[in-house]
């Protein structure tokens, strides 16, 4: 477990009230995480794996590179048990994407997802920022309940497909198809 230690939270112990369960999350310490330890990033994807269907292919060493290109990433931790993660990425002062808010199924209900989307957009590099996207599978009502608004005029996607044609980097040269070469201006 590594990083600065935001605030402790919330141990689940369910409880039920009669309507629903109660957890108690005094215990819980949420952080902002720069590295993650070759045992955290198992932790991460044991993480991912449990609760995330979509992202039941993601490896140790793919994980590693998103966490480090990735600012601010948030973690929640029971002890030593990563039950929490959230990352996002962000210019700092126009637009924001938040790319996955994971918590462990048994911690799930207890208000732990919201406190980490919270967290996440408090960061002084998100903070600021006009917009905050995010994509999201089934769980809209969720995110709405916190503030997101459905945006519908801004979705596209641009998947990784071996077949559309690149352009190369700058000072490389490109032949064309009339066998000319051009070099492009770097």
């Amino acid at each position: 477990m590594q990083g600065s230690l935001l605030h402790p939270l919330l141990t689940p112990s369910p409880d039920w009230d009669g309507s629903r369960v109660v957890m108690d999350c005094s215990k819980i310490q949420f952080q902002y995480t720069d590295s993650f330890s070759s045992t955290d990033l198992d932790q991460l994807v044991d993480l991912f794996r449990a609760a995330a269907f979509w992202a039941q292919d993601r490896t140790k060493e793919d994980m590693a590179i998103a966490v480090a290109h990735s600012h601010p990433v948030v973690t929640a931790w029971d002890g030593d048990r990563l039950i929490g993660f959230s990352r996002a990425t962000s210019d700092g002062v126009f637009r924001a994407t938040i790319w996955d808010v994971v918590i462990a199924p048994d911690y799930q209900g207890g208000g732990l997802g919201r406190r980490l989307v919270e967290t996440l957009v408090s960061h002084p590099h998100m903070s600021r920022v006009e917009r905050t996207y995010l994509m999201t599978t089934h769980q809209q009502g969720f995110y709405k309940r916190i503030g997101f608004e459905e945006n519908v005029s801004t979705t596209l996607v641009l998947y990784n497909n071996a077949e559309i044609e690149m352009l190369p980097a700058l000072g490389q040269s490109v032949e064309l198809a009339a066998d000319v070469a051009v070099e492009v201006a770097g």
